[in-house]
């Protein structure tokens, strides 16, 4: 995986206190949206970029769309970071 676009999205705070608010469970956009006091248009788009970097994923439920976060991705990243805490022991 490569992390470009991982960091990219990590790199906006208003995406961090997104992924912040999702981690104590799914929310719908208008959720999200309430909880930032941001337009629609706005929270749309940095769940475009968070989507993008596979950071959360989405599921469709009725009329609802549910956003949570990917965490297999969080798992990669972490991993990738403690190889370079470790560095080459061989």
């Amino acid at each position: 995986m490569g992390f470009h676009q991982t960091f990219k999205a990590l790199s906006d705070p208003t995406r961090r206190a997104i992924l912040e608010r999702l981690k104590n469970g799914r929310l719908t956009a208008g959720e999200i949206a309430s909880a930032f006091d941001l337009s629609a248009a706005t929270v749309s788009h940095h769940l475009a970029m968070l989507r993008q970097a596979e950071l959360v994923i989405d599921q469709r439920e009725g009329k609802h769309i549910y956003y949570e976060i990917n965490t297999s991705v969080i798992d990669e990243i972490l991993t990738w970071v403690t190889s370079l805490r470790e560095g080459d022991k061989t």
